[in-house]
């Protein structure tokens, strides 16, 4: 018998039972922020050595030297024309789709100029240097590849640094291929909270970067959030999680196995499916039970849906959208008549698949938008990794004569009224009106 948890918004106790399950401990438990503090200590104190001795520690990869972790370009070319050809197509044409959905993502440079001569503006650039951590261990990610590479590389990123962790010096050959198409500058077999302290920090042979972008474990998004503010990051990202809204006239089949696209993650995914139809309910737990013997990681399957997965009933489909934007998932897929209306009402989502045609799956792979999402409940305030997050803006401002004496009058006023008289009569120099 399959183990999931059924709640129904007429139960007194929902509300509970609905943050229960949308609560998230990140795993920053005390011991992994004491070993994550460690190695960033080691590595920004000892560099290259420090690397060696955890990359042979946590990934059983010896090496004299941190240059022979790194990956020559003619090993990743030989990955990627030995792909079957049915792969690399696949590889090559999900790249060509992320690369040509994120150019609509370019910001522009811009200015304007007002009447008496002053020119306001904001000046778009790409950042220098980006570190992308890919992630891997129970399973190999080429798609992490093309999901933060290719936008860096649209936006015009001068170069991108990869690090991927290789247990036993193994890694896939699709990945050494996706790292290929994508144009990765350079790439590090290293792993872990060190690769994170590598990438922050630089060390003599892995130079530092502006920003990390990628996935990870417990270490890893410990180590991000401790070196954030030295360099950027994109999030710091939790299990994997998809919330589904169907209306009871899907394939209960398709539901089932869009829920395991999820739940197979690991552990921790979490994958709720809410309907206002409580029969429909039943005949997706069904279907899961039918199917769940047949997948290949259904125990990873099985123990995410017991911990976190749930089958929601609610009133109707407006109250089936309240309770999702409550959650504010990664993944929303909308299987219903009118998805497109029903997206309009939804505030907080990293992704909307709409239709019942759409599976979240086509999103991870192929369909264009960045798969990195936030999760956790931070599609409240945060948005999906995009070209955004590799170009930076600078303001721009040119005083005319006539605009410097406007403008200087107002600062001046507000100025002295802060008590602050350098900015006052700094303003007021421009002018010539003394003290």
């Amino acid at each position: 018998m399959l183990e999931i948890q059924r709640l129904s918004t007429t139960q007194p106790d929902f509300e509970a039972g609905l943050a229960a399950l949308t609560d998230w401990d990140d795993g920053a438990t005390h011991r992994v922020e004491a070993a994550v503090g460690e190695i960033l200590q080691r590595v920004r104190q000892e560099g290259d050595v420090a690397l060696l001795e955890y990359s042979a520690r946590f990934d059983r990869l010896r090496a004299e030297t941190v240059s022979a972790l790194e990956v020559e370009r003619a090993r990743r070319q030989a990955a990627l024309q030995g792909l079957e050809a049915d792969d690399r197509a696949a590889l090559e044409e999900a790249a060509e789709r992320v690369r040509a959905y994120h150019e609509h993502q370019l910001e522009s440079s811009w200015r304007q100029e007002e009447a008496d001569g002053t020119v306001l503006g904001q000046q778009v650039s790409a950042l220098e240097r980006v570190g992308v951590y890919v992630p891997g261990g129970k399973a190999a990610y080429p798609s992490s590849v093309l999901m933060n590479v290719i936008p860096a590389r649209v936006a015009g990123v001068d170069e991108v640094v990869m690090v991927a962790p290789a247990p036993d010096g193994e890694i896939s050959p699709m990945v050494l291929a996706a790292a290929e198409v994508t144009g990765v500058d350079r790439l590090f077999l290293l792993g872990g909270a060190h690769a994170v302290a590598a990438l922050a920090y630089g060390t003599e042979t892995v130079p530092g970067v502006d920003k990390i972008v990628g996935p990870g474990n417990a270490f890893v998004a410990e180590a991000k959030r401790r070196v954030y503010g030295h360099v950027g990051i994109d999030m710091v990202a939790g299990p994997s999680e998809i919330v589904i809204i169907c209306d009871g006239q899907t394939d209960p089949e398709w539901i089932a196995m869009d829920l395991f696209s999820q739940a197979e993650h690991d552990e921790d995914a979490r994958a709720i499916l809410v309907c206002p139809e409580a029969r429909y309910l039943d005949e997706v737990q069904t279907a899961m039970e039918r199917l769940l013997p047949d997948m290949e990681r259904s125990e990873i399957i099985r123990a995410a849906l017991a911990r976190r997965g749930a089958l929601i009933c609610v009133r109707d489909l407006a109250e089936a959208a309240r309770v999702a934007d409550a959650i504010a998932p990664e993944h929303l897929e909308l299987s219903v008549v009118e998805p497109e209306r029903m997206a309009a009402t939804i505030r907080h989502a990293g992704a909307i698949f709409l239709g019942r045609h759409t599976a979240e799956a086509l999103g991870d792979y192929c369909a264009g938008p960045s798969h990195v999402l936030p999760t956790s409940r931070t599609a409240r305030f945060a948005s999906p990794l995009g070209v955004y997050d590799f170009q930076k803006r600078t303001s721009l401002i040119q005083c005319s004569p006539a605009g410097a004496e406007r403008l200087g009058r107002i600062a001046a006023r507000l100025a002295r009224a802060e008590g602050l008289t350098a900015h006052a009569r700094s303003a007021e120099y421009r002018y010539g009106s003394g003290d």
